[in-house]
């Protein structure tokens, strides 16, 4: 089964940056679907992006325009690149298999002055 690792997260400042990454184990990872999400304090999960396997990206209107999400195959990583980033960004944000219940353990994203 795949497992996923995040890492990148940390504290910025508003209007900051930062690039996430999502690294995942498997020979498979070129044909999977992968997305991330995130999760602030006392809301629900939320989905903010997704690319499938031929590249093609979606993304949640609050983040679109700011974030790109991206993917390596030759080294099994996916990204999100965080710009411009606002304190309600701040969350855990968690990357997935899109389409299963496979999850990474979650990077905090902390955007305060």
């Amino acid at each position: 089964q795949v497992q996923l690792v995040e890492s990148g997260g940390g504290l910025v400042q508003p209007g900051g940056s930062l690039r996430l990454s999502c690294a995942a184990s498997g020979s498979t990872f070129s044909s999977l679907s992968m997305a991330w999400y995130r999760q602030a304090p006392e809301k629900r999960r939320e989905w903010v992006a997704s690319i499938n396997s031929s590249g093609s990206t979606t993304y949640a209107g609050s983040v679109r325009g700011r974030f790109t999400i991206s993917r390596d195959n030759a080294k099994n990583i996916v990204y999100l690149q965080l710009n411009s980033l606002k304190p309600e960004d701040t969350a855990v944000y968690y990357c997935n298999v899109q389409f299963t219940n496979v999850w990474g353990q979650g990077t905090q994203v902390t955007v305060s002055s």
